[in-house]
């Protein structure tokens, strides 16, 4: 599947005397912000905004390059536990492995992502996508709300659920969704669970 800014392509190549009319099935707008300048102008990623300026990711994200932000919304912030969320963005780390388990290595228009496909985060992992009717789903999850909106330095998917890396989470958070979450309980039990988290 080929796109041209995000327009999918439909028919290529259709000679003419004077050149080449490729049709393609919407208008191209002028695209003049980049990634960054998105993030700081869209009330709805208010949250994120603070989360990129405390990870020193402003410069990667107004840079040359083409890369894809599936940027969480701050209703995606709100539905993590405040705690979880706390311990994140007090945590440099954990919080660039977060945002970087957000960002794709190369610009990927929602039309030309097919669903089978394993895509690489910055941060080294990989997306499943797949689709639930017409929507595209990632790690199984119906979660873009907002898709293509373009930048200069690549395009932009908003999401209403934060995708939270294993190297974001601790070793409770980690065992819970897992099949020894019965041994977490026992921990738990033994007072025992701050040597976990």
């Amino acid at each position: 599947i080929v796109t041209v800014n995000c327009a999918r392509l439909l028919k290529a190549d259709h000679h003419a005397t004077n050149g080449v009319v490729h049709v393609i099935d919407k208008v191209i707008s002028t695209t003049t912000n980049s990634i960054q300048h998105i993030i700081e102008t869209e009330e709805s990623l208010e949250t994120l905004r603070a989360a990129v300026a405390a990870s020193d990711l402003n410069s990667l994200l107004e840079s040359e390059g083409q890369y894809t932000l599936l940027a969480p919304t701050n209703e995606a912030f709100e539905k993590i536990p405040r705690e979880t969320l706390n311990r994140i963005l007090g945590d440099p780390e954990a919080l660039r492995d977060l945002l970087n388990h957000h960002i794709l290595k190369s610009a990927m228009c929602a039309e030309a992502i097919i669903a089978g496909l394993t895509m690489e985060t910055l941060e080294g992992t990989t997306l499943d996508v797949g689709c639930s009717g017409e929507e595209l789903t990632l790690n199984g999850k119906p979660i873009i709300a907002n898709k293509d909106v373009l930048a200069t330095n690549g395009v932009v998917h908003f999401v209403n659920e934060l995708l939270i890396p294993d190297s974001a989470k601790t070793v409770f958070e980690l065992a819970q969704e897992s099949e020894v979450s019965k041994s977490t309980d026992l921990f738990r039990q033994a007072g025992l669970s701050s040597h976990l988290t």
